[in-house]
């Protein structure tokens, strides 16, 4: 088996987001899917196999972190779509079926890839005791982001804040089901983005997230409600960095980003 590692959401290696990513014939049991994830040991591990021709979907996708499996990831998705395109083992758009339902892949013409979300339901809800103190800033406004993502959307003061950011991470794991997304205006959006995102993950194994797509199902609608535009770019702000253009329509929501494969070798086991 051919095991690859990609970095997702960036157009050069050693950025953005890594992935495992293995192409199979089919799902071996779960408990070798865990231990393969928790060998790779980045954020997402991802596992695809073809389906048979005229179905709903092309392949079959599940994403694990190095300790458990998740319903739903951007990054590992974009990943996939990327190997599958650069090996010539699909052309053109192509369907995921997952624990999320059906998940789209479309390549773009200057080399990016689109992905095709469900738009995370936002709540407002009242700031828990000892998110402000867990986090260190206090937010602005608190959303709960739905059974998908599992995550507190905060808003803190500004980007400066976002970047500053040195949470107590098992204080997080103790808040919330998945993590925290932080995120701010962007200060000068001539930057060529429009709000900054910070991840932390701790209940997944993740202590901060690369580059997050699936909080950019949450963060797309926020920021296009408060700044009246559809269209958006997201900079996550962790120490490797990525952009994610955004495209809200209704209950989707449209991820798009680059991919950048640099790592290829051989499973043994």
């Amino acid at each position: 088996m051919r095991m690859r590692i990609v970095d997702a959401f960036t157009d050069r290696p050693f950025a953005g987001n890594p992935a495992g990513v293995l192409l199979l014939d089919a799902f071996p049991d779960d408990p070798w899917l865990q231990d393969v994830a928790r060998e790779v040991n980045h954020a997402e591990t991802a596992f695809a196999h073809p389906l048979p021709a005229g179905g709903g979907a092309d392949w079959a996708l599940r994403w694990f972190t190095p300790t458990t499996e998740v319903t739903m990831c951007g990054h590992a998705t974009l990943a996939t779509a990327h190997v599958l395109h650069t090996t010539g083992a699909h052309e053109g758009p192509v369907r995921f079926a997952t624990r999320s339902g059906v998940l789209a892949a479309t390549p773009d013409e200057d080399g990016s890839l689109t992905l095709d979300f469900p738009t995370a339901p936002l709540t407002p809800v009242d700031l828990p005791e000892g998110v402000a103190d867990a986090l260190g800033a206090v937010p602005r406004t608190v959303f709960d982001t739905g059974p998908k993502i599992g995550d507190l959307l905060v808003e803190v003061a500004d980007e400066r804040t976002v970047h500053a950011l040195r949470p107590d991470l098992e204080a997080l794991g103790a808040l919330s089901e998945r993590g925290i997304i932080a995120t701010a205006r962007a200060e000068d959006p001539a930057l060529g983005y429009d709000f900054v995102s910070r991840c932390f993950f701790p209940n997944l194994g993740v202590d901060e997230d690369p580059v997050t797509g699936s909080a950019h199902t949450a963060l797309a609608p926020y920021w296009s409600e408060r700044l009246g535009r559809s269209v958006l770019t997201g900079l996550q702000a962790s120490p490797r960095s990525g952009r994610v253009r955004t495209e809200v329509r209704g209950e989707r929501t449209l991820l798009s980003g680059r991919a950048v494969t640099v790592i290829e070798g051989e499973l043994l086991v």
